[in-house]
Formats: structure tokens, sequence, C-alpha cells
């Protein structure tokens, strides 16, 4: 029964449906992903918001309690009062609650009053921090950029101004924030309910982190982060980015306006998607029977199929080889296509086998002598050349050629080169190639050959042509020149080139001998 092609790959079809639970198993885990992606999103920026949120208010209080000491301060803000007023006012503010490293009170001509505690040393100095300077210009409520204190440490000031009761500008009181030591950020952002690999970081205004739980990312800049970016901007929402540790990281920011800080929480991608991918592996070991029969099914008539198919085709790749025909006729075919395509391929094989071969033949081969022509030679050499391998080259030519024609006719003087070429072939080696280069001039390509090893093949040829009559019915003698590679260069133009010019040397010391390329080595005769 001849079985068409389409119904064989209908029914392979049908099998591949079993392959749809592998279908449903990928959709399954992108839906799912996808969905844990939009959630872990959400969350954080919905717990962004609540720490922004939580922080605002923290601030706000912060303040509010620095207001109070300023209403306070204010019948007091003089050297003579530091001990009695200032400096206890100073430990009070800081002691009341943690959340200042420091506290320091400032005259209006930024002369440091008093400080909390009194180890700082820097009461009666002059204040001349960056941010310490712009809190005492400010005249308001502040919150600093982060900046290098007198104390040499990394601050954010925070500062309240003083006003008598005629709103004269006194000066102000402010706390300090060490950023890189214990500060009330790491109490109100460090510890959140998340306990999966999330985390938390702050931003200023200027896109600099006053806050990350790896201390030495602190007062980093990061511009390229997009979520950085999208916060300078006053904004807030979720994204996923690949951060500048080029992790791939799924964020929720809030901006805070009052302190122009964003906070980001965010967690690795690959973090939150260890659940979905857990449900994955249970999903494909569980389906790993069913899919392992289809795969035996399918396999099995896949190759029976595909058998005789693949067979043809190497055959036909090949088909320039002798005895493919025989094997063409042992390949097992049993459905229509095949059987039609192995009786096609059989038949335009045995004909393009003959064209072939001839053509092939008569593109590599000198019709006169049967010797490789100079086509095939040059890509004999670009061959050798190549593969870098060692050559020699020896060219050669029959003596005063041109009396032989004029003598004896052009139909004895073509006998003469294929007694030549007959000769060429006795004398030289299995893996030389005997060549002819045009009219009476010849080569010999000698591969892995020294100039002695080819000295002695030029030499056995150019006595064996001294010693026996040619078919015009006397001795015809040969030139020859040498050369190799390296030896005399590298590119077959060269090799050919230095051989050709002792060859001509040859001629010129007296014909019927052998020079080796400029070590002008020779054998008379």
């Amino acid at each position: 029964m001849r079985l068409s092609l389409k119904y064989l790959i209908l029914g392979v079809a049908m099998l591949s449906l079993v392959l749809t639970l592998v279908s449903s198993i990928t959709s399954g885990y992108r839906v799912q992903k996808q969905s844990l992606i939009d959630n872990t999103l959400e969350t954080n920026r919905a717990y962004a918001e609540k720490l922004s949120s939580t922080t605002e208010s923290y601030l706000e209080m912060t303040l509010q309690t620095l207001e109070v000491s300023a209403k306070t301060l204010a019948p007091h803000m003089r050297k003579e009062e530091a001990d009695s007023f200032l400096i206890p006012e100073a430990d009070r503010v800081k002691n009341q609650t943690n959340t200042f490293n420091s506290i320091a009170i400032v005259e209006k001509g930024g002369e440091i009053l008093a400080t909390s505690p009194q180890t700082l040393e820097l009461r009666g100095k002059m204040l001349t921090s960056k941010g310490g300077m712009q809190a005492l210009e400010a005249k308001k409520p502040y919150i600093s950029e982060p900046y290098i204190a007198l104390t040499g440490r990394l601050i954010i000031f925070i500062s309240h101004p003083v006003f008598d009761d005629n709103n004269n500008y006194l000066g102000m009181i402010g706390g300090t924030i060490y950023l890189k030591e214990e500060n009330i950020l790491q109490e109100v952002l460090g510890e959140h309910f998340y306990q999966d690999g999330s985390y938390v970081y702050v931003v200023d205004k200027t896109g600099r982190i006053i806050y990350h739980q790896d201390k030495e990312r602190i007062n980093d800049f990061a511009p390229e982060n997009p979520v950085i970016q999208d916060l300078l901007k006053g904004n807030s929402g979720a994204m996923r980015l690949t951060n500048s540790k080029e992790i791939d990281m799924l964020a929720g920011y809030a901006y805070l306006p009052n302190a122009e800080w964003g906070i980001v929480t965010q967690r690795s991608t690959e973090a939150t998607l260890v659940p979905v991918n857990n449900m994955m592996k249970e999903m494909i070991v569980k389906a790993l029977p069913f899919l392992f029969i289809s795969i035996l099914i399918i396999w099995y008539f896949s190759k029976q199929i595909a058998l005789p198919l693949q067979k043809l085709a190497t055959y036909a790749e090949s088909s320039t080889e002798s005895n493919q025909e025989k094997k063409i006729s042992t390949i097992r075919t049993w459905y229509y296509e095949a059987i039609q395509l192995k009786k096609a391929l059989h038949y335009s094989m045995n004909f393009f086998q003959d064209r072939v071969n001839f053509y092939l033949h008569q593109s590599t081969t000198d019709p006169l002598t049967k010797l490789w022509n100079r086509r095939a030679m040059d890509e004999f050499l670009k061959e050798l050349t190549d593969q870098e391998k060692a050559y020699a080259v020896v060219i050669l030519d029959i003596d005063r050629f041109k009396r032989v024609n004029d003598t004896y006719g052009h139909a004895v003087g073509d006998d003469v080169l294929k007694f030549l070429a007959k000769v060429m072939q006795d004398v030289t080696r299995e893996q030389d190639r005997c060549c002819r280069f045009g009219g009476e001039e010849f080569v010999i390509v000698l591969p892995e050959a020294t100039e002695e090893i080819a000295f002695q093949v030029a030499e056995r040829l150019r006595k064996k042509m001294e010693n026996t009559v040619s078919p015009c019915g006397e001795v015809v003698t040969v030139s020859l020149g040498i050369a190799t590679s390296p030896h005399n260069g590298t590119h077959p133009k060269v090799i050919l080139e230095a051989a050709d010019e002792s060859l001509y040397e040859a001629k010129r010391s007296g014909r019927n001998r052998t020079i080796i390329s400029q070590n002008h080595k020779n054998a008379n005769a």
C-alpha cells in the first residue's frame, strides 16, 4: 500500500496534540509570572507610599519639636546663658527622642553657642559647613542635603530658626543625623514587614542616596537609575528596571514633598519569581511521564518517515562519488513520495554523475598531456598556502622546442610534449602534482619537499630526458628552475616567479641543467 506523505504528516500532527500539555504549562507560567510581577510592583508601590507617609509625619514631628525648642530659646540666645540654659536645652532636645545624633544651637552670625553631646567640642567655633550655612541663611525650617560636617561625618542637618517676639532673627537650633552611623532612618525604614530579600533606600532631591541597607552605598549617585530620575521629577509609582548592579529589580517608589526625598522599596525579580518557578518545576515533573511517552511515539514515526529521505539526501549530496547508485538501491522506501523520489534520484544521479565527471576532468586536465592544467595547479598551490604547508616548485621547459616543431612538425611536437609528461609522472613521487603551465613549459609541485628533494626529482627527470630518445627521433633536453616555500616566499606567485628566474638562469647558463633559486646549485649535462 502506497501511503501519501501528507497523510503521514497529518498523523504526526495529531500525535503532537500531546505536546499541548507543554504549551499549557508554558502559558500558565507566563500568566502566573506576570501576575506575580504586577502584584509585587503594586505591593512595593503601596509600601513605599506608606513609608513615605510615615517618614513625612516623623519629619513634621521633628520640626515641631525643634519649633517648640526655638520658642523656648528665643529669650536666652546669648553666650552668657550657654551654661545655664542653652546647653541644658540642647541636651533635653537630644535626649527627649532618639531622632538626632547631635544638637547644635547657633547664633545668627554663625557662632555655635551650645551642642549636645559636649564631646563634639564645637562650642565657640564658627559654623562653616555647607549645610549649616545654608540652614542659617534659610531663616526657615530646613532639611539639608548630605554634607561633611565640622566633625568629619556625613550628615543631614534639620533645623528651625529662632525669632524673638519682634520677629528678629536670632539664629537657629538644629539636629544632625549621622548617615553612616546608627540613626533614626534605620529605625523607621530598616525593619519592614517583608522578610523576602526586599529592601528600602532613600535619595534626596539631588539623587544622592542618604539611606541604604548597605552603608557603603550611602552618599552615592545613581543618575542613570530610571526610578531615581522619575523621583527627581516629583513622581511616585512602580517600575521594573535593571539597577546599577545589573540586577533585575521590581521597585515601588514614593516622593516626600516636604523633605524633597524619594523612598524606594524594591525586590529582585529573581527572588520574586521563586514561587512560580517552583510551581513550574512541579508541573513539569508531573507531566514528564506523559511527555516522555509522547516523545517516544513521535520519535519512532518521525524516524520511520524521515529515514528514507535522510539517506536519499545524504547520497544526493555526495552524488559525485562512485557507487552511490548501489547505496541508493539499498534504501527502504515504504511510502509514495519516497518511492518516487528514489526512482528520480537514481535516474538523475546516473546521468549527472557522468556529466560531472566529464566536466570536472575537462576543467582540471590539460587535454593534450593529461596533466593538471594551470587552473588546477593554482588551486592546489592556494590550498597548500592556506594550510601553511611547505612545498617546492620545479618549472621546466624543453630546450630549443621551436626547432623540433619547425623540423618535424607540430604533430611530432605534440608527441614530444606527451612524452615529457609521461617521464615527469614516472620520476615524481606519488604526492607530487605534474602540471602543464603553457606551451612547452611545465610545473611540478612537490608538497612538503625540501630543496634537496626537489633537486633530486628534477635531476632524475633531466637525466632521463637526456638519456632517452624522444618521439622525434633524437634526444630532447630540459632546463629546470627550483624555488621553495617558505624559503623563497609564502605566496604562490612569488614562488613561481623565483622558480621561473632560476629556469631562465639555467637557459642562460647553457641549458640542460637544474638551478635552485637564490642558491645557484646546478647540474650540468
